[in-house]
Formats: C-alpha cells, structure tokens, sequence
C-alpha cells in the first residue's frame, strides 16, 4: 500500500514529471493502485489526440457542434437515467412533447394528446421499432386469416443503411432489395411493386441516403402501392427511414409529400443526433396512429418504485440528449432550424459546384438534395492519373480532414466515390480551407512520377484491403 505521503508528493508532482508518464497505458489488467485525477484525466485525453477533430469530420452524420448552454444543460443532466420515470417525472413528459412537435412536423393525422411515437438510443434503434411493429401487424393479421407467418419480407433500396441488413438478420425477415442503377439513382417505385407479395410486412424509402445524399420519391411509392394494394387486397405499409431528410424536409421542402400527408405511410423514423442538432446519440420513431403501435410492444416494470410502461429495445437510455433536444426546439423555434439547415445547404451547394470544376472530378447528382453528396472521377482523367480516391482521402486526412472514399452499393458497387457531409458548425471559411487543401492534395499527386499502389491495384482489377478499384466510362464505371 502507498503510503500517505507518496500520494501527496504524487498529486502535487507535474503531470508530466510523474511516474505514471513513464509507463504505458493499461492494456488487459486494471493497475493495482490509483492515480490523480489530473493524471488519469490526462492519460485517457491523450490516447484520443492523434485523431481527426470532430468537426472536420465531413464523414460522420452526427451533431459535432451545439451551443454551450446546450452543452452545459445536457452536461448536468449526464447522471440521469430516461427510464427512471418516478425519479425523473419531467424528462419524460420532455420526451413526450419533442414526439409531439416532430410528429407536427411530419403532419401526424392523430388528435391525441400525446402523439404515437418512442425516443430511441439513435436512428437504428428507432428503424428497428418501426420494422418490428409492421412485422407485428404483420403477423397478427395472417394470424386471424388463419394463414402462416413463417415467411416475412420487407423492400428497400440497395442503398439502405446497415441497421436494415442487421433487422433482417435477428428477426429473420427477408430484405428485398431494389438494385439501384446510375440511371435511376433512387427507389423505383414501379421496380419496388415487383418486390413486394402477401408476405411483405412494408415497403422502406429513404429520405437522406447515406451513400448518395438522395432523397427517394415517397408520394410515387404510395401512389404505386396503393394502386397495388387495391389489385391484390393486400395492405403492404410504408415506413419511412428520415434518418436526415425527416429534419431538412419540413423546413426547406415542406410542400413535398414524403410523410403522413400519405396514405400509407404508417410510421416515420429519424435521427436526432444528425440534423437534429442533438449530440449523440437519439432517435426518433413517430407511428401515423396509437393502433398501429402494437401493444406487445410495450414492456411495464415496477422495480423502479412505480409502473413504467416503455417502447424500446434498450432500457436504460441517457437523459441528457432528450434535454438537448427539447432544448433546441425552444432555443431555435422553426425560424431558427430553418436558418441553420438552409446555410448547410447553401455551404453545401457551393463545394459541390467548386468540387464539380475541378479537372479530375464529377459530380454523381446535378442537384444536392440533403447537405452532402458525392463525386467520382471523370473518365478522362481516371484513364491517366497515377493516383485514386483512397490517396486523396489520405493526403486529407494529414490536413486533419476526414473525407472518406468508398464504393457504392450493390450492382453499382464498382464505382469509388467520395463524400463531404455539412453540418452545423461548418461554415464557408471551412470550406474554402477545405477546397484549398483539396487542390494543392491533387497538385501533389499529379506530380508523382510512379503510380501508387492503389493505382496499381485498381489496373489490375484487384481488391486491396476490401476496396474494390475501377475506372469510370462516360460517366459509368466499368472493371479495367
């Protein structure tokens, strides 16, 4: 044991003339003796500093930035649990009125008091509640026909988010995916009916994809479906994954019907810790009415010193993000979101028109739809360049930037692409330095007398680390 006086000449010694320097971090085993708080906080904050800083990650969709009385309120909130109803009364109710503006502002249709809908841990979560409670309705209506359940599936574009694929795989339900092609980088309505018989559960568009940034076309799906679901007599759903889109669209395209306004949109999830302006992580799953809410879906304890009634798949959840949220709509209002989301877009705008003149590069959307998008390289100059994307991701990230090249998705997994998301906190100063990092990066490249190794491996048609290298021909890749 150490004795008294060594920790005291232990915490006033400098942090960085102290013992503890000398050694490495714990790897396997929890050290015998305790540290300084100074020490420990200095250790820990220093493993985290050969990174790239939040908020020149243009790779993450999340908040990296909020106000500090938001960052001091959800700060002093950090200590309490969402599910601890009795002893947190007013975090709830918090809960339930940030559902009740999100469901106004998707339109909800319901005249209760207290809207449909469950605060999730982030927009995974609440895809999750959305899949299952269809899957639920599902199931309980093949039931009473007396017809077998055993054979679920739902349909979604190639372009779906993980989440989806991992829903399938623990509930056990077949994805259907819609091919995307570059001519129809979106769902196709037409293409997704193809997908769909008495045993899909719903059919999922996304607004805000996160591979392209495209929004697909909502009002067309439920026009198509409900011109099927009345040949068939079917009642197939739409849940619509607004991971993004569900907070840029009501406030600078509210005249687009992509939410309950439609006949079969059923339920709508979101995430609050990207356009929401929340840090992570929360989401948001907001059903059209409490009845297609299945009851089986809601868990009571009483273990926690009165009857909890809770929607989720997780139980304990912090308080502090629904703080944040609640927080936000009060400090900014509509104008405010509005303000905020639009100078994304105007940002956003302008670095995909610099990007789109830049010699080597093209974009892969005429129009930005959320705030970011992607580009690839122009045929031309794929055919002679001695570097790729991956290289350029690579000299950025020496700047400190992170803007990450990847392949997009299935039956157009051949084509490199890269991506720059805006969020708040990015503002047009950031982004000349950006654009200027960007040029001189390529300058460099261009001056390379040999080929890199991506390069090489992408003439050789080869996979290098999971990445898969290509050319582009007129605008399409092609295997080289």
């Amino acid at each position: 044991m150490k004795s008294l006086n060594y920790e005291r000449a232990n915490a006033e010694t400098s942090v960085f003339g102290s013992e503890e320097m000398l050694n490495p971090a714990p790897t396997d085993k929890i050290p015998q003796h305790p540290t300084t708080p100074e020490i420990a906080y200095q250790m820990v904050k220093d493993e985290t500093f050969p990174q790239t800083q939040p908020r020149l990650n243009l790779a993450t969709f999340v908040t990296t930035y909020m106000d500090r009385y938001a960052t001091k309120l959800m700060n002093e909130a950090i200590n309490m649990n969402y599910i601890d109803e009795t002893e947190y009364p007013r975090v709830a109710v918090m809960a339930g009125r940030c559902i009740n503006i999100i469901a106004n502002l998707w339109n909800s249709p319901e005249k209760a008091q207290w809207k449909a809908g469950a605060v999730a841990i982030g927009s995974s979560e609440a895809c999750m509640l959305g899949g299952v409670a269809a899957w639920l309705r599902w199931k309980e209506k093949r039931k009473a026909q007396g017809k077998p359940t055993d054979k679920p599936n739902f349909v979604i574009s190639s372009a779906y988010q993980v989440v989806w694929e991992k829903f399938s795989q623990l509930w056990q339900i077949e994805m259907r995916t819609v091919p995307l092609t570059f001519e129809k980088p979106t769902l196709d309505p037409e293409e997704a009916i193809k997908y769909c018989d008495e045993n899909t559960i719903c059919v999922v568009p996304i607004e805000g994809v996160t591979w392209t940034g495209l929004n697909d076309d909502v009002e067309a799906l439920d026009k198509a479906l409900d011109a099927y679901n009345k040949k068939t007599g079917y009642d197939i759903p739409i849940h619509v994954d607004a991971a993004s889109g569900g907070y840029i669209l009501p406030f600078l395209n509210p005249e687009v019907k992509w939410d309950f306004r439609l006949k079969w949109v059923l339920s709508i999830s979101t995430s609050g810790h990207k356009f929401g302006l929340v840090y992570p992580g929360l989401g948001w799953v907001v059903w059209r009415d409490k009845k297609y809410l299945p009851g089986v879906m809601a868990f009571s304890v009483n273990y926690l010193g009165a009857n909890i009634t809770q929607v989720g798949l997780n139980f304990s959840r912090p308080a502090a993000q629904i703080l944040g949220q609640y927080y936000q709509f009060i400090r900014l209002g509509f104008d405010g979101y509005k303000a905020i989301q639009n100078n994304c877009m105007e940002v956003t705008r302008y670095c995909h028109e610099q990007i789109g003149r830049m010699a080597p590069f093209m974009n892969y959307s005429k129009e930005v739809e959320n705030p970011l998008f992607i580009w690839y390289m122009k045929p031309e100059y794929a055919k002679k360049a001695k570097w790729t994307l991956y290289d350029l991701q690579a000299k950025l990230q020496q700047s400190g930037w992170m803007v990450p090249a990847y392949t997009l998705p299935a039956n157009v997994q051949d084509c490199v692409v890269m991506r720059i998301v805006v969020r708040q906190g990015m503002s047009r100063d950031m982004v000349d330095m950006l654009l200027s990092d960007i040029r001189a990066a390529v300058e460099e490249l261009e001056q390379l007398e040999y080929p890199t190794q991506t390069r090489l491996a992408q003439d050789k048609g080869e996979k290098v680390k999971g990445k898969v290298f290509t050319h582009t021909h007129e605008g399409k890749p092609y295997k080289h």
